[in-house]
């Protein structure tokens, strides 16, 4: 098959979405497919280049062109609406690549929707947050799992996050281009029942409105990275400088959505605790101070996040928003080790009762009981550890790349075969 996989960020830079298109990539160009990706152009990166058989474009977008716009000139951010620079670009890549299927994650979707206008090439739209109806991709509001997207609610979310010019661009621009992106698409992949769900609601129409047009859907879950034993002078660098005893591990973005508040509140209930140490990466809403004596490290390889887990006692992600996923619990399960989560969201599709524990969000006392548990029955530790391992399978490559290509058929078989193999303009 020819695929182009269209991402709002990708390698050099690090998270778990940037992470994830490169894996698919990488293995989909393994099993014999011809791959391209198209993602926004960063500065000092080029416009075109070969991944190790991954054909990588970069497009550029308004803000490159208007410099007033530009706040930061390393790491830019895809619009929530068409973009006027970025829609020819990007048709320009569909006539160079002519993909089979396309397969978009997160904001660059409303251009792509703009750019394949009048062209009957598949659309798999890919939820690995709720990029498409919320304006702050976290589906939290005051603190908690939100209900469901409203206008007031909405805008008033998006000024919180961005500033009241900003929030109410976006939250407009959200708004608008969910209804036209509904109708483009012709695919939903979903990374968890969760996400699934909401998606279908508030993206789709709800389940009956994505069946009566035919909807393709599937939920499949990330692909595990158990990758180790990778060492250069940044992994070195990193590991060098954790503590010597067991430890109580965090992986993440230092955000508020993913509950660190809860975290320092739970860990300063606890008396004589392990040491804490949290590895992931600075942001805007990142805590001005940590526990004392917590060990930080930013900026972490993957590597050595996967090496730092031999010497956890376990792993703990209190997010406060609703997890989309979660792969760093996996990844702590395929190295053995329990994880403490949350209930609502894709945590409950990766953590079951006999490889660890979900606790209510928000909630530091039930997480403090969680935490003392683990660390006060080193038994039980070794059970959920051992069961841990078995339960990571479930996302190793050989599990899930099948699922994906089982997608990618399924959409294919619904269309003209010759125009799905031409992607021409009608």
């Amino acid at each position: 098959m020819r695929l182009l996989l269209a991402t709002d960020h990708y390698l050099p830079f690090i998270g778990g979405a940037h992470r994830q298109t490169h894996l698919l990539a990488r293995h989909m160009v393994s099993r014999g497919h011809d791959v391209a990706v198209v993602t926004p152009w960063h500065g000092g990166l080029p416009t075109r280049e070969d991944d190790d058989g991954i054909d990588v474009h970069r497009v550029r977008q308004l803000r490159t062109v208007v410099p007033a716009l530009v706040r930061d000139a390393s790491q830019r951010h895809q619009p929530p609406f068409p973009d006027p620079v970025s829609i020819p670009a990007l048709r320009r890549v569909l006539r160079e690549t002519r993909p089979e299927l396309v397969h978009v994650n997160g904001w660059l979707a409303f251009s792509l929707t703009a750019a394949l206008a009048g062209r009957r090439v598949p659309l798999l739209v890919s939820a690995r947050e709720y990029t498409y109806f919320c304006a702050t991709r976290t589906m939290l509001h005051q603190g908690l799992p939100c209900s469901g997207p409203a206008p007031r609610k909405c805008l008033a979310c998006a000024a919180d996050y961005y500033g009241t010019a900003k929030g109410v661009v976006t939250a407009a621009s959200v708004a608008a281009g969910r209804p036209l992106l509904a109708r483009k698409m012709t695919g939903l992949h979903s990374v968890s029942t969760y996400v699934h769900d909401v998606t279908l609601e508030y993206l789709c129409g709800g389940s009956e409105a994505a069946a009566a047009r035919g909807l393709v859907q599937a939920t499949i879950p990330s692909v595990l990275d158990a990758t180790v034993d990778v060492h250069d002078e940044r992994v070195d660098a990193c590991l060098a400088g954790l503590p010597a005893e067991p430890y109580i591990m965090f992986v993440g973005a230092f955000r508020e959505a993913k509950g660190l508040d809860v975290l320092f509140d739970a860990y300063g209930r606890l008396d004589a605790p392990p040491p804490l140490v949290l590895m992931g990466t600075i942001k805007r809403d990142s805590p001005k101070v940590f526990p004392p004596g917590a060990t930080i490290v930013t900026d972490v390889p993957h590597a050595a996040v996967m090496a730092a887990w031999k010497g956890a006692m376990f792993g703990v992600m209190p997010s406060r928003w609703p997890e989309p996923l979660g792969m760093v619990l996996a990844e702590a399960l395929s190295m053995g080790r329990p994880v403490i989560g949350t209930q609502v969201g894709g945590h409950a599709d990766i953590v079951d009762e006999a490889s660890g524990i979900l606790v209510p969000q928000g909630d530091a006392g039930a997480l403090a009981a969680a935490m003392r548990t683990l660390i006060d029955d080193p038994q039980l530790r070794a059970r959920m550890g051992r069961a841990a391992g078995e339960r990571a399978k479930t996302f190793a490559a050989e599990a899930v790349l099948p699922r994906y290509e089982e997608l990618y058929r399924s959409m294919l078989a619904q269309e003209d075969p010759a125009a799905a193999a031409s992607g021409d303009e009608t």
